[in-house]
């Protein structure tokens, strides 16, 4: 995306920070310390780039007061990079947004008994079924469909193709990414001798304000209540969020997480890629999940937990560090029954050639 010009001073007052060198550097841009250029502007964050930064090619650059930087580098002093970091990218690569096309595409479906809001796009191909209530200012993307009895907010946006089920509630400002089915019934049934059978998922999906669901996500229907996502938490793509589930709020969520059924999530949790989790245990406020960990009891720990079965972090370390060491240890293992063997058969030797009578 092409990005807006400006000048270090004015990106600077901007963001509320003050600087070093150069105040009329022309900025055109933003990029990684590794590919900036001199028009452009990079960030310091993370400790593991930090060696990245004498081979920078960077006309300035975003760091924390006591970064060391190469010399000649324009410096934006932060508090916190990061979010900076994100502030800069909105100043820079911000586009005065052009009048939204509004209104009801004439190929979309929208039954009559369907309340529509004021300032709503619906693109083509887009079913929206009996009782539905959308909000005003939302976007609806072609092909997405909205099931019987559904409510959505204000300013929503629904992706392309995404589905969303009966009676689901959906909160403001919420963002539903292509392709993601919201409501479809849990993984239930009941077994016995002729087989399984299926019990009825009668009951919805609540999903609060704020909230931000990537592409080609599931989030089911309860059972019985609801499967809740607590307002501002934000979900990336391919997750799974299984029947009755509650997540609190400002929760985040990384790529291909499992989250079985009746599961509680606390608020602000972090989760990394990959992170599995058995069903009916309660996770606390503020955990962090380290990728691919396997969570097979509740927890509630300052800190974070890694591994499989997951456990605190350190603890995690220090196990695969021993496994690590397994196969040498087997090898020495194997060395001293040989250094072993030989020194019965030498004592068996000694023996004979003392006592000839034991020979």
């Amino acid at each position: 995306m092409r990005a807006n010009t400006i000048i270090v001073s004015e990106l600077a007052k901007r963001l509320g920070c003050r600087f070093e060198g150069r105040s009329d550097l022309i900025l055109t841009g933003m990029a990684t310390i590794r590919d900036a250029e001199a028009d452009q502007l990079t960030f310091l964050s993370n400790p593991r780039y930090r060696k990245e930064l004498s081979a920078t090619r960077a006309g300035a650059i975003i760091v924390a007061a006591d970064e060391k930087t190469p010399p000649g580098i324009t410096r934006i002093i932060s508090d916190k990079p990061y979010i900076d970091f994100q502030r800069a990218l909105e100043i820079l690569y911000r586009t005065e947004a052009p009048d939204r096309e509004t209104g009801i595409d004439q190929r979309a479906a929208v039954h009559e008994s369907a309340q529509i809001g004021e300032n709503v796009r619906i693109s083509p191909f887009v079913e929206i079924a009996a009782g539905a209530k959308i909000g005003d200012g939302c976007s609806i993307a072609c092909g997405a469909c909205i099931g019987r009895d559904v409510t959505i907010g204000g300013e929503c946006v629904i992706g392309y193709g995404a589905v969303i089920r009966r009676e689901v509630e959906i909160g403001d400002r919420v963002v539903i990414g292509d392709g993601t089915i919201i409501g479809f019934d849990g993984f239930g049934y009941a077994p016995d001798e002729s087989g399984y059978h299926k019990i009825p998922q009668v009951g919805k999906v609540i999903i609060e304000d704020d909230v931000e669901i990537g592409a080609n996500c599931c989030v089911d229907r309860a059972t019985i209540g609801a499967t809740l996502i607590g307002r501002g938490s934000k979900l990336d793509n391919l997750i799974q969020i299984a029947h009755g589930v509650q997540i609190g709020r400002n929760t985040v969520i990384a790529a291909q997480t499992g989250i079985s059924g009746s599961t509680r999530i606390g608020s602000k949790v972090m989760m990394g890629g990959q992170v599995g989790i058995v069903g009916h245990v309660d996770i606390g406020d503020g955990m962090i999940i380290g990728a691919q960990a396997g969570v097979t009891k509740s927890c509630d720990i300052k800190g974070m937990i890694s591994g499989y079965p997951a456990r605190p972090h350190l603890e995690a370390l220090k196990r695969d560090a021993g496994i690590g060491q397994i196969p040498g240890l087997m090898r020495r293992l194997k060395e001293l029954e040989g250094e072993l063997e030989a020194l019965k058969r030498s004592m068996d030797a000694a023996v004979k050639r003392s006592d000839p009578s034991k020979a």
